[in-house]
């Protein structure tokens, strides 16, 4: 076993090299920040909250693995909507800029912490990372790492951990999704992004699948109804009156709504719950309405969340929920339980009952496009930042550090991180 490991380990240790030397000789942007230099790498760093403007791609000291970590050559990340907020510092108790963004990444173990079972040098492995996975190598406490399999891609394995188990937790752990049940999800043709957003809705329809006679309503933008009317059961425009079409379709509403809207959508929720039904807020990405943060519309969605009152609950017999995957993984400790979800999702893989739906792949150096279009709601699937992909040159220009311009731009309307953050609820 041990001759085996370092045998991995060499051959690792040779593809790195040949790819860094091969970079350098193209005079491509990798390989211009990587040459002669093993101990720095290329990172997506967020200067401060803000526009895209704040987002370039730098070198950074490349990290060595903790008792209890894993060092992974990163080839995919993970794009997800709650990154747009974490950039807008539209977050509670946003971290300290300047930052490298990302939660989901995917990639070759280089090195093993002190400590460390159950891993060998070479493995494929996919993992959740606190921040800093938008990185050509980050390092993560084994509990957050799992292995990939053998048929599936690097980008498939960036856009699976966070979706997937974000879908899985609040259909079987919170809902208790049952056969014959009812789910309505919201942006179904996103890969369900938690804690705000559009990327779940993909994977929701998936496990939905799983069980026998499950009823799944969606909404999503009108120009994704082609791509996505076969994954659910009934499909309403976003703008639409969807709560009136579903109450056509089913006179007592449905036993599980899942928002990653907020809003006034909160209300509309609640009021297409039956009896003994669970509602779960799991975003709120109307919260984001420009590029760059703003008081007064956030101000205006909140404001039009509808005040949930408990004597109102215990006399419909509704249940009132809240998710949040990064929260449960790194504040509350919960990494046992994930595995044991992420073991139960990789058997269905395995047996080809779920596969996630990447949409594009692109380069780090665009990053500012990539989160345009989530802004934009342009994707059917999961957006994957491609450490590999080589960028469009005019692309590659505006986002690395290859002038002093760049810096110079301020948006300050953007910069107004310190304001005051409302609750979601109270």
């Amino acid at each position: 076993m041990a001759k085996e490991g370092a045998q991995r380990a060499e051959e690792t240790e040779q593809m790195i090299e040949k790819e860094s030397g091969k970079e350098a000789a193209e005079g491509g942007a990798a390989g211009s920040l990587r040459a002669g230099d093993t101990k720095e790498m290329r990172a997506v760093v967020l200067s401060a909250f803000g526009g895209l403007n704040k987002l370039r791609v730098s070198k950074k000291t490349m990290p060595e693995p903790q008792e209890g970590e894993l060092k992974i050559r990163v080839k995919a990340c993970g794009l997800n909507f709650i990154d747009l907020m974490v950039r807008q510092g539209n977050i509670d108790n946003p971290p300290k800029t300047p930052l490298v963004p990302g939660f989901e990444c995917s990639g070759i173990v280089e090195a093993l912490g002190d400590s460390v079972k159950g891993y060998e040098i070479g493995d494929r492995v996919m993992a959740f990372v606190n921040y800093n996975a938008w990185a050509e190598v980050v390092c993560t406490p084994v509990e957050f790492v799992y292995k990939i399999p053998d048929d599936m891609s690097f980008s498939e394995a960036a856009a699976f951990p966070m979706n997937f188990v974000t879908a899985y937790m609040m259909l079987f752990e919170v809902a208790n999704l049952r056969e014959g049940m009812s789910v309505l999800v919201h942006s179904a043709g996103g890969g369900v992004w938690n804690n705000v957003a559009t990327e779940e809705g993909q994977a929701v329809a998936q496990l939905c699948s799983t069980i026998p006679n499950v009823t799944v309503f969606g909404t999503a933008s009108s120009f994704k109804h082609e791509a996505i009317k076969n994954s659910v059961t009934h499909l309403f425009d976003r703008n639409a009156d969807y709560v009136q079409e579903v109450k056509r379709i089913s006179t007592d509403g449905v036993d599980i709504v899942l928002d990653c809207l907020c809003g006034e959508n909160t209300g509309k929720g609640l009021s297409l719950l039956k009896p003994l039904g669970t509602y779960i807020l799991y975003g709120s990405s109307n919260m984001v309405t420009g590029e760059t943060k703003s008081f007064f519309s956030f101000a205006k969605s909140w404001w039009q969340v509808e005040k949930v009152n408990p004597i109102k609950l215990y006399e419909e017999n509704k249940v009132i929920a809240g998710f949040s995957l990064l929260n449960l993984l790194f504040k509350q400790n919960r990494g046992g339980l994930i595995k044991g979800v992420m073991d139960k999702l990789l058997n269905l893989y395995n047996s080809k009952k779920i596969k996630p739906v990447v949409d594009s792949l692109w380069a780090l150096e665009e990053v500012k496009e990539a989160m345009q279009r989530i802004h934009d709601r342009g994707n059917i699937g999961k957006l994957i930042l491609d450490v590999e992909k080589a960028p469009t040159p005019l692309m590659a220009n505006d986002s690395t550090e290859t002038s002093e311009a760049g810096e110079e731009e301020e948006d300050h309307e953007g910069d107004n991180e310190n304001k005051e953050r409302m609750p979601f609820i109270q």
